[in-house]
């Protein structure tokens, strides 16, 4: 896992919950992982990793990810057992 992953995924474990994390960061960490992300309708984006999928919402019009998005982040790798 290359640095820059590892400083995201210190992030989404962080507490208290980080806000004002970058979006693209966040997708760049799930394909680091061995993930794969699809764009869907709208602004809806797939994480899919370890058989399993996370839908989400790309933020907008900023490109924050917001509290809650990083606290369901977090619970998605904690049951896939992705730690920090």
């Amino acid at each position: 896992m290359k640095a820059k992953h590892r400083k995201t995924l210190a992030a989404i474990y962080a507490k208290p919950t980080l806000g004002g994390f970058v979006f693209s960061e966040i997708e760049a960490l799930v394909v680091g992982l061995d993930g794969e992300m699809r764009e869907g309708e709208g602004s809806r984006v797939v994480f899919e990793l370890k058989a399993t999928r996370k839908y989400m919402h790309r933020p907008h019009p900023g490109k924050e990810a917001k509290k809650y998005q990083m606290e369901e982040l977090r619970e998605w790798f904690l049951q896939l057992e992705i730690k920090p």
